[in-house]
C-alpha cells in the first residue's frame, strides 16, 4: 500500500428538498455580491434559475449574471469570469450546473485572486493556488464528480490542448438527485459511464489495498442502479444512488494507497482538444479499445474485476484460461455502455475525426505511467483507429 496524504475539503449536503433547506442557510457567510454561473438552457427551462435568483434575493444579495458555459469550457470563458469577479468585486460564486460550469468556475476561483496569465502560471512557472473567490454549487447533473474537488478540465484552443488545471474547491455542495430530472437521459447516461470510468481508471492502477474493495462495492452499485434506471429513469431513489457514486470517487478516496495514470481519460482529454467531444461519451467509445491493449499485461487484475465487478462466474475456469476470462471483463465494459445507449465508435458518436486527427491526439495527449504500463504513441493511435 503506497503512502497517501488524505483531505476532503468540501461539505455535501444531499437529498431531495436540500436547496430550499440549505442554500439560504449557507449564503449567510457569502457577502453581499454573489456571480451566478450556469450553462445552457436547461436551468432557466426547469425554472431552476428563477427559483434561485429568488433565493438570493430575499437573502440580500445583488446578483451578478455569468451564463454561457459551454460543455468543455474554454480557458477564454475562465478568464471572462475571472475578470466579472474582478471588475464587479464579487464575493461568492455559486455554480448551478454539471461538471464543465464546475471546472469552469474552480479555476475561475483561482484565477481571479493569481498573481498573473493563470496558464502560465501552472505549465511555466508550476505555480499552485493556495486560495481562491469562494464558491459554491448547486448539482444538477452528476457523473464527473466534480463538487468534491479542485480540479478543472479546461480547453485551451489556441493551443489545441485540453488539460486538468488545480482550482479552488467548493465551500459546499448541493445535491438534489430531483434535479436530474431537468437534464436529458442521454446526458445522464454519459455522465453515469464516466463516474465507472473513474473507477475503473484508479482500481487499474498499481497497488492492491482496502481502497480497491470500497471501489468495488461502487462500481457493483453503479452497474446495479444504472440498469434499474434503464428500466425506470424518472425513479429518484435509483438517481440519488447514482449521485452519490458520482461524487464518492471524486474524494479520491479510492486513490488512497494507489498509484493511477488515468490513461483513458488523458487520451480523451486531447480527443476533445481538438473534436468538441462529449466526455462521458467518449470514454465510453475508447475504454473497451485501450483495455484490449493492456488486459494482456494484467489478466489477474481483469479476471478479478470481471468476477467481483460484474458478476462474471469463474465456474470450470482453470489458470489457462484466465486470459479468456479478463477478456471476457473488458467485453462487459463494452456491454454496459451498450446498454446505456452509448455508440462504439468515433463515426457513430458523429465525431469529424480521420486517421490524421487520431495521430495528432496520440503524439500531443499527456500520456503518464502508473497503469500497468505507459502507452507507446504508436499504440495510442491504433487503439482510436480500432474505433474509428
Amino acid at each position: 500500500m503506497k503512502n497517501f496524504f488524505y483531505h476532503a475539503p468540501v461539505k455535501v449536503l444531499f437529498g431531495e428538498g436540500s436547496v430550499e433547506r440549505h442554500l439560504g442557510t449557507e449564503l449567510r457567510a457569502c457577502g453581499k455580491t454573489v456571480m451566478l454561473a450556469y450553462g445552457g438552457g436547461s436551468v432557466k427551462r426547469s425554472g431552476l434559475y428563477d427559483q434561485i435568483v429568488g433565493i438570493l434575493e430575499q437573502a440580500g444579495k445583488t446578483v451578478v449574471d455569468f451564463g454561457g458555459i459551454t460543455p468543455n469550457p474554454t480557458y477564454d470563458m475562465v478568464l471572462a469570469g475571472a475578470e466579472t469577479v474582478k471588475r464587479e468585486n464579487v464575493d461568492f460564486i455559486l455554480a448551478m450546473g454539471g461538471g464543465s460550469v464546475m471546472d469552469c468556475v474552480k479555476i475561475i476561483s483561482a484565477a481571479a485572486k493569481a498573481p498573473g496569465d493563470y496558464w502560465k502560471l501552472i505549465f511555466e512557472d508550476h505555480y499552485y493556488p493556495m486560495s481562491g473567490t469562494p464558491w459554491g454549487t448547486i448539482v444538477t447533473l452528476s457523473g464527473t464528480g466534480s463538487e468534491m474537488n479542485g480540479l478543472g478540465g479546461i480547453s485551451n484552443k489556441a493551443l489545441n490542448r485540453k488539460a486538468t488545471l488545480p482550482g479552488t474547491p467548493a465551500a459546499f455542495a448541493i445535491c438534489d438527485p430531483s434535479y436530474l430530472l431537468t437534464v436529458s437521459q442521454k446526458q445522464l447516461a454519459s455522465g453515469i459511464f464516466d463516474n465507472l470510468s473513474h473507477c475503473m481508471e484508479t482500481y487499474f492502477g498499481a497497488g492492491d489495498c482496502v481502497s480497491d474493495a470500497m471501489n468495488e462495492a461502487v462500481m457493483r452499485d453503479i452497474i446495479t442502479n444504472a440498469r434499474a434506471w434503464v428500466k425506470d429513469p424518472k425513479n429518484v431513489d435509483i438517481l440519488g444512488n447514482l449521485m452519490w457514486d458520482s461524487s464518492l470517487p471524486q474524494t479520491f478516496l479510492f486513490a488512497c494507497g494507489k498509484e493511477g495514470g488515468f490513461q483513458c481519460h488523458a487520451i480523451e482529454a486531447q480527443l476533445c482538444a481538438y473534436t468538441g467531444s462529449n466526455h462521458g461519451m467518449a470514454l465510453a467509445v475508447i475504454h473497451p479499445s485501450y483495455y484490449r491493449h493492456i488486459v494482456k499485461d494484467m489478466p489477474e487484475r481483469f479476471a478479478q474485476f470481471g468476477r467481483r465487478v460484474f458478476d462474471l462466474d469463474p465456474a470450470g475456469k482453470t489458470t489457462q484460461k484466465l486470459a479468456d476470462e479478463a477478456v471476457e471483463a473488458v467485453e462487459a465494459v463494452a456491454g454496459f455502455a451498450k446498454e446505456l445507449g452509448l455508440d462504439s465508435s468515433f463515426t457513430q458518436l458523429g465525431l469529424k475525426v480521420d486517421e490524421g486527427i487520431l495521430r495528432q491526439v496520440s503524439e500531443s495527449c499527456g500520456i503518464a505511467g502508473g497503469m500497468p504500463r505507459k502507452l507507446e504513441r504508436e499504440e495510442i493511435f491504433q487503439l482510436l483507429c480500432e474505433v474509428l
